[in-house]
């Protein structure tokens, strides 16, 4: 790599109050999607275990 190559690293600016509330209130709702998201899925899995519990049950009885 040669000199020219390289390029530093620009220092960020510090957000405004408004736009840190906007930045916070996104971080916010992409926690909640994922919450719901993980939540969902969740009850899934236990609805499908409840299930093949139900079936072994029902066939260890026959």
């Amino acid at each position: 790599m040669r000199i020219h190559e390289i390029t530093t690293i620009k220092p960020n600016k510090p957000l405004t109050p408004s736009a840190a509330r906007i930045n916070a209130l996104k971080q916010t709702k992409d926690r909640a999607a994922d919450a719901l998201t993980a939540e969902r899925f969740k009850q899934k899995q236990a609805k499908a275990v409840a299930g093949v519990q139900k079936a072994q049950q029902a066939l260890a009885k026959c």
